[in-house]
C-alpha cells in the first residue's frame, strides 16, 4: 500500500531487488511497523537473463553483462535514496543456470552486495506474503500463482494458512524458447497446453480445491487485466485486483496466438516488451485455472519484491477476513489524508439511512452500498490538497490510491461518487464521467445524489441530526429530520439538505421535502452545490 504522506519516524527505507529470468527490478519503499509501503522509487530492466537457457544450460554472456550493470545502477541509486537496506534475490534462471555462482560473484565485485538464490519454495512464500499484505485471504481456499520467465509458483492456502507450495518449470520465456519459437501458432499453443497441463496434474492435487479463489502475481497477470480493462474502456492508474473470468482469459489467449508478434506489441494494455512472451504466460495460468475451476482470477500488482520489502522490515502480514482489508484500507488512506473523521462518519451514517431507504426504488444493491460507504468517508480528503475544488483534488487522490479489496472499477466508481458530492451534476462532457458505460454512469448519478444530500445535512460538521425517517410517495420524498441527542438546532442542516436536494430529485422523479423536527418544512433560496 502507498501512501501519500510524509515518512514516519518509525518506518524504514529498504530497497528490493528482484533478478528474475525476463526482468531486473527494484522498488525502493519506505515500509511501516504495520506492513504499510509507500513507494520512494522504482526501476526496471529487460535484459532477458532466461534466454537461451533452455537450450545451453547456462546464462549469455551478453545478459549476464546487462543484468549485472542494471543491479549496479539499482544499489547506487538506492544508496542516493538513503536506503537503510538493499536486498537482491536472484529467481529461477540464476538458480538453474550452470554459470548462475559466476553471476552473483561478479554481481558481488561490483556492487559489494550480496545475491540470495531464492529455492522455488522461497519464491513462492514470498509471493504469498505479498497477496497475504494485499489481499483478504482470512475465510476459504485460495491459490496463490506466479508466472515467472523461468518458472511457476504455486501456494495453496486455506484460511490464510498454507497447506501445500509448488515450484514448477512453467515460466514464460522458458516455454516460449520450447513451444513458441520461432512463431506462435494455435497447434503449437496446444502442445505447450499440453505439456503444462501434464506436469499440474502430477505435481497439483485438487481434491478439495476446486473452486478456490485464484490470485495470480507477476507481469503476465498485470498485462492481462491491462487489456481487459482496455476492452471494457475503463482507465485506471493501477490494474491490481481486477478480476479476470476465464472465459475472459480464454478469449485474450484465443485473440493474441492469432496474431504476429510485432501486432501484440500494439494491443493496447500489453507492455511492448512483453508481446513476445505473454501467449505462453497466458496459456499457463489458462491451465492453472482449469486445474482448479475458480468462477475468475484476481490480478495482483504485488509479488516478490513487496514480499522481500516486509520480510526484510520483519513485518508479517495480518490475515485478513473478507470486506475487513477494504475497511482498513480506506479508513488508513482517510487518516493519511488527514481527513476530518466526525465529520465523514456523520456523512456515511445519513448516507447509508438514506440508501437503506431508497435501494429498492433506485434498483441498486450490497455492492453499491459497499461503493457509497466507501465514497461517504473520503468525499472531502481533496482537503488534503486545498478548499478549492476540494472534490475534484478528492477524485484524483481516490483515483490514484492503493485501496485493497476493491477492483479498478469499483475504485473508479468510488472516486466519481466523491467527485460530484459537490459542484455540478455528473455530465457527459466531463471527459472521465463520459468514459464510464452507461450503467457505470447511472450508478454514479444515484450513489453521488445520496452522498450530496447527506453531505448537506451535515452543514455545520457538528454531527445535529441523529436520524432521517424517510417517506416516498407518489407525489414526494419526505425526509423528517431527529435531531441527535443534545442538539439544539438542526435548522442549518435542513437547510443545507434542502439545497442539495436537486439531483436526488431528479433521479427520483419528485420533489423532496425536507421537515424539521417541529414540523416545519424548511426550503432552501437555491439548488446550488452547498460546501
Amino acid at each position: 500500500m502507498t501512501a501519500p504522506s510524509t515518512t514516519a519516524s518509525t518506518d524504514i527505507r529498504i530497497a528490493a531487488i528482484d533478478i528474475g529470468s525476463n526482468s531486473v527490478r527494484q522498488i525502493v519503499a519506505d515500509v511501516s511497523p504495520t506492513g504499510q509501503i509507500r513507494v520512494v522509487d522504482e526501476m526496471k530492466a529487460m535484459p532477458r537473463l532466461g534466454e537461451g537457457l533452455e537450450a545451453t544450460g547456462s546464462l549469455s554472456t551478453t545478459a549476464i553483462d546487462a543484468a549485472v550493470t542494471a543491479v549496479q545502477r539499482m544499489v547506487t541509486l538506492a544508496g542516493q535514496l538513503g536506503a537503510e537496506r538493499i536486498e537482491i534475490v536472484a529467481t529461477s534462471a540464476v538458480r538453474d543456470a550452470a554459470n548462475g555462482a559466476d553471476f552473483t560473484e561478479q554481481v558481488q565485485a561490483l556492487t559489494g552486495r550480496s545475491v540470495r538464490i531464492l529455492s522455488g519454495e522461497e519464491e513462492a512464500l514470498l509471493c504469498f506474503r505479498s497477496a497475504l499484505a494485499h489481499f483478504e485471504l482470512g475465510a476459504g481456499r485460495t491459490v496463490v500463482m506466479d508466472i515467472g520467465g523461468g518458472s511457476l509458483e504455486l501456494v495453496l492456502a486455506k484460511d490464510g494458512l498454507i497447506e501445500r507450495v509448488a515450484s514448477l518449470p512453467f515460466g514464460a520465456v522458458r516455454l516460449t524458447e520450447r513451444f513458441l519459437s520461432p512463431k506462435v501458432t494455435p497447434r503449437r499453443v496446444r502442445a505447450l497446453r499440453e505439456h503444462v497441463r501434464d506436469g499440474l496434474r502430477r505435481s497439483v492435487p485438487v481434491k478439495d480445491w476446486r473452486g478456490a479463489q485464484v490470485i495470480g502475481s507477476g507481469g503476465t497477470f498485470t498485462n492481462l487485466a491491462g487489456i481487459v480493462l482496455s476492452r471494457q474502456h475503463v482507465a485506471v492508474r493501477s490494474p491490481h485486483g481486477t478480476r479476470v473470468t476465464r472465459v475472459e482469459l480464454e478469449h485474450v489467449l484465443d485473440w493474441l496466438q492469432r496474431l504476429e508478434s510485432h501486432e501484440r506489441a500494439h494491443v493496447p494494455g500489453l507492455n511492448p516488451a512483453r508481446a513476445d512472451i505473454i501467449v505462453a504466460g497466458l496459456a499457463v495460468a489458462a491451465e492453472v485455472l482449469s486445474r482448479f475451476d475458480p468462477r475468475d482470477l484476481l490480478a495482483s500488482a504485488y509479488g516478490i519484491r513487496e514480499g522481500l520489502l516486509l520480510e526484510a522490515a520483519r513485518v508479517t502480514p495480518v490475515v485478513a477476513d473478507p470486506g475487513v482489508a477494504r475497511e482498513r484500507s480506506v479508513r488508513e488512506f482517510a487518516e493519511r489524508c488527514h481527513y476530518e473523521e466526525p465529520h465523514a462518519r456523520q456523512v456515511q451514517a445519513l448516507s447509508l439511512q438514506l440508501f437503506d431507504a431508497l435501494a429498492p426504488r433506485l434498483q441498486l444493491g450490497a455492492d453499491d452500498r459497499r461503493l457509497l460507504a466507501d465514497a461517504a468517508l473520503l468525499h472531502d480528503v481533496g482537503y488534503h490538497i486545498n478548499y478549492e475544488k476540494h472534490h475534484k483534488h478528492s477524485f484524483h487522490l481516490i483515483s490514484h490510491a492503493e485501496l485493497l479489496g476493491m477492483t479498478p472499477a469499483q475504485q473508479i466508481v468510488v472516486a466519481h461518487v466523491a467527485r460530484y458530492h459537490r459542484g455540478t451534476s455528473p455530465k457527459t462532457k466531463h471527459r472521465g464521467f463520459a468514459q464510464l458505460d452507461r450503467a457505470t454512469r447511472d450508478r454514479v448519478v444515484k450513489l453521488a445524489a445520496l452522498l450530496r444530500f447527506a453531505d448537506g445535512m451535515d452543514r455545520g460538521h457538528v454531527a445535529a441530526v441523529g436520524a432521517l425517517r424517510v417517506k416516498l410517495t407518489s407525489d414526494a420524498l419526505r425526509v423528517s429530520v431527529v435531531e441527535a441527542e443534545g442538539a439544539t438546532n438542526v435548522r442549518l442542516e435542513c437547510w443545507g439538505a434542502s439545497r442539495k436536494r436537486q439531483l436526488l430529485e431528479e433521479v427520483l422523479g419528485r420533489p423532496i421535502i425536507v421537515v424539521a423536527p417541529d414540523g416545519t418544512e424548511i426550503s432552501a433560496d437555491d439548488d446550488g452545490d452547498g460546501e
